[in-house]
């Protein structure tokens, strides 16, 4: 029986995280982001404007689908935010252009050692301003050294 590549538990960041097992090489494909896919008019009705909470398993595949990772979604959504990422999470655009079909992937940026948290920057953009209280919601825990305090995409990603 092999040993798995990642496991969830309790994170020093937030909640649950993802961890690798074993070591991990750089530019491994270690996950992929699944769940329920929707559109932004079924979000909007099953979540509402969530940008207030500072949490979502809603991850925007392309500019008409998102993956509910509420419904039916993988340890991904347990992936946390980290301002000096190890991983990265790539979208896969299907062949023949079938939007709804598009995926996303975890993929290692770096070799990670057993034991390390996996992270990659949210980098989220909101449609609307937020209150300072509602941008608190959305304070980074990372601790790294260069960490920008927020999970929203800093100016000079957008």
């Amino acid at each position: 029986m092999s040993v798995p590549r990642i496991v969830v538990r309790r994170s020093p960041i937030h909640g649950r995280g993802v961890f690798a097992n074993v070591d991990l090489s750089a530019h491994v494909r270690v996950l992929e982001y699944r769940g329920e896919r929707i559109d932004s008019a079924e979000a909007f009705r099953r979540y509402g404007d969530n940008s207030r909470l500072g949490e979502t398993y809603l991850f925007a595949v392309n500019a008409h689908w998102l993956i509910d990772g509420n419904v039916g979604g993988s340890s991904a959504r347990f992936v946390n935010h980290g301002c000096a990422p190890n991983c990265e999470a790539l979208v896969w655009v299907d062949v023949d252009g079938d939007e709804r079909r598009d995926r996303v992937y975890i993929e290692t940026l770096r070799r990670i050692r057993k034991g390390e948290e996996l992270v990659f920057d949210y980098a989220l953009e909101l449609s609307h301003a937020l209150t300072a209280t509602a941008r608190e919601r959305w304070r980074c825990r990372c601790e790294a050294a260069h960490c920008r305090g927020s999970m929203l995409a800093s100016e000079s990603q957008i």
